[in-house]
């Protein structure tokens, strides 16, 4: 699939942004009735499960909730960086990164786990069962120059 043009604009950064404060709100008020499934792409008829990721900002150190795609790998969650093909990783990452302590909501179920960026053989070992999860993920990836980051919380 060849990159959408319209990925890069401003405009796009705003809606993507207003959605996700719109989801967290929905996702919290409901326990993740409302707001729990993706549904995009591939995503569309079925759905895919969202958590919420709670990071502490590497700058201003206030609690940052982003929701994202995620996979039940055993008792970890995977998480994928993949900001949706941008090329920069997303801010949560960078934040995990400062501060790996992090807070998954699943459901109405809350967890504190620590997160790990995964190495090449985690990564090696993951990136495929993400990939049949959500192929897009392997779109994202032909469109970015960097390594998309897996994540794995423990």
């Amino acid at each position: 699939m060849k990159r959408p043009p319209m990925l890069d604009t401003q405009f796009t950064r705003i809606i993507i942004k207003w959605m996700s404060k719109t989801n967290v709100i929905a996702y919290r008020a409901t326990g993740g009735r409302v707001g729990g499934k993706w549904r995009v792409g591939s995503a569309a008829k079925s759905g895919l499960p969202i958590c919420l990721l709670t990071t502490t900002g590497r700058k201003s150190g206030e609690p940052r909730v982003s929701p994202l795609l995620f996979l039940e790998d055993g008792d970890r969650v995977v998480l994928v960086a993949s900001q949706g093909g941008q090329p920069k990783n997303p801010l949560w990452y960078l934040n995990l990164k400062a501060n790996p302590n992090v807070k998954v909501q699943i459901r109405s179920d809350v967890r504190h786990l620590v997160a790990k960026v995964a190495d090449d053989a985690e990564h090696a070992e993951l990136w495929p069962k993400l990939v049949a999860m959500y192929p897009e993920f392997d779109d994202y990836q032909s469109w970015v120059e960097r390594k998309i980051p897996v994540v794995v919380c423990s």
